[in-house]
C-alpha cells in the first residue's frame, strides 16, 4: 500500500499515510463496487469521471482525468464526457468540467 499512497498526490495521499487502515477500507469497497458488475474498467473510469463532473468535484474529475489517460483512455472520450453533462447538469457544469479536464490534458 505504501507505494500506491506515495504517487497519490495532495490530501488524500496525506490521509493514506496516516490512516493506513482507513486508506485499506477505502480501497477495498472500491474494488468490492468495480467487481460487482459488468462494467469494463474503461466504462467505470468515464462513470467515475461523469459522476465526479456531476459532484462539482474539481478534484474528483482531475484525479479521474489523470488516471482515464494513464489508462490509455483519449482525451476526446473525456471532452466528451463534460459535453454529455450539458443535458442534465447544464452549460455552465460542462465548461468547468471541460477546464478541469484540460488541466489534466493539456499539460
Amino acid at each position: 500500500m505504501a507505494d500506491t499512497t506515495r504517487r497519490m498526490p495532495g490530501a488524500a495521499g496525506d490521509l493514506a499515510e496516516a490512516h493506513p487502515d482507513v486508506w485499506a477500507a477505502y480501497s477495498a469497497l472500491g474494488e468490492a463496487a468495480a467487481k460487482a458488475g459488468p462494467l469494463s474498467a474503461r466504462e467505470r473510469r468515464l462513470v467515475k469521471l461523469a459522476l465526479s463532473i456531476g459532484a462539482g468535484s474539481e478534484g474528483a474529475v482531475h484525479s479521474h482525468a489523470r488516471r482515464a489517460r494513464s489508462e490509455d483512455i483519449a482525451p476526446a472520450d473525456l471532452r466528451q464526457v463534460a459535453l454529455l453533462a450539458i443535458g442534465p447538469l447544464g452549460l455552465p457544469r460542462a465548461v468547468a468540467a471541460t477546464t478541469w479536464i484540460a488541466d489534466v490534458t493539456e499539460k
